[in-house]
């Protein structure tokens, strides 16, 4: 079997809402990615996500650099290629950021299009785990631009829907204002929800080891993105200043980045995505090393749950994955999510497949 065409692609979808965290704001989403053919007639589908800026320059190295090394080759060799792609001329640009993320593309289109062979949902593939099932938390109420009356009402609302674990995004000028919005919601929610909370990477270290700890009064699951995470030395006293487990992960890019952070910077949840790691074969050897350190895997959204919902079913060390519930309708096989338990499909494949409807009406390049 030879891979005859690579086709990209960039989509540009609206989201149900304008929302805002402490690093971004979004109303829409970007779907830069690939579908790679084969002589056989089969066809992967792999993309990464962006808020639609460097759609475009992604898709430039996806037509320029890594299509022309990947025609006339066997696609079931994930490995292979994946090194190849690394190494190729775009690590001399850049060997992580858009690089990356067009990598990711095509790593997924791959791992889609080998498990259309096999005959097997991507999950089976990799492991198979779960019977099929997987935990989620929800972000999808806890924007930081709800003030605190709506923040509640979200919250409550996904509750009612019957997740046991929500976000809230945190970050304003005053941490204290934080504080008060992070109580309310937990005195509304009550005990038994397992509640999260983003900064976003809003705070310099000085201000994460002064503050973290005075969260934990909330029965905190964890504290994401307190500071940039290159800054490894500055997540280790941040972990020690408080008892609150630190997440990190969705800005992490490679095997090594998440080895320091664990072995030297005490993080307590590996957040790794798919999408951004470099695809499905990275966030394999990344999930095995957290595993390794019995750090748990809790995988980022950007991916819209779509190869998530696998890997943290076949994952040992996956527990639950990140949920933001948007854009289903632009796959051929929306989510079955029950409860907040991802109940994930038998479908051969990674469960990326576009409709024609959502190319029709949101392809943009």
């Amino acid at each position: 079997m030879k891979i005859v065409e690579v086709e990209s692609f960039v989509l540009h979808a609206p989201i149900p809402r304008r929302v805002t965290d402490a690093f971004n704001q979004a109303d829409n989403w970007g779907l830069p990615g690939v579908r790679i053919r084969t002589d056989e007639g089969l066809e992967g589908t792999g993309y990464t996500s962006t808020l639609t800026h460097g759609d475009f320059a992604i898709k430039d190295i996806l037509d320029r650099i890594y299509a022309p090394l990947l025609l006339g080759e066997d696609p079931l060799d994930t490995q292979r290629h994946w090194d190849r792609l690394y190494w190729s001329d775009a690590h001399w640009v850049g060997r992580l950021g858009i690089t990356h993320m067009a990598l990711a593309a095509v790593d997924i289109a791959l791992w889609d299009l080998k498990a259309k062979h096999c005959g097997l949902p991507l999950w089976r593939l990799a492991g198979g785990h779960k019977q099929g099932q997987v935990r989620s938390y929800n972000t999808d109420g806890g924007w930081l631009n709800f003030e605190v009356p709506r923040l509640i009402d979200e919250m409550s609302r996904i509750v009612e829907q019957g997740w046991s674990g929500v976000k809230m995004k945190i970050g304003k000028e005053d941490p204290r204002e934080d504080l008060r919005r992070v109580a309310a919601v937990r005195d509304a929610l009550g005990p038994d929800i397992d509640l999260m909370i983003d900064v976003n990477q809003r705070w310099n270290r000085t201000r994460a080891v002064a503050w973290a700890e005075r969260f934990a009064e909330f029965d905190i699951g964890w504290l994401e993105e307190p500071i940039d995470p290159d800054d490894v030395e500055g997540h280790a006293r941040i972990a020690d200043a408080t008892s609150i487990p630190i997440a990190v992960g969705e800005h992490v890019y490679t095997r090594t980045a998440f080895r320091d952070l664990i072995v030297r910077g005490n993080i307590g949840v590996v957040q790794v995505d798919a999408t951004r790691v470099g695809g499905i074969t990275e966030w394999l050897a990344v999930a095995d090393l957290a595993n390794s350190y019995h750090v748990p895997v809790i995988p980022h959204h950007a991916d819209m749950m779509r190869v998530h919902q696998h890997l943290g079913v076949a994952h040992p060390g996956a527990p639950m994955i990140e949920c933001i519930p948007w854009l289903q309708e632009l796959f051929h096989e929306p989510a079955d999510i029950r409860a907040g338990v991802f109940h994930v499909s038998e479908t051969p494949g990674a469960s990326t497949t576009f409709t024609d409807e959502a190319f029709a009406q949101y392809r943009v390049a």
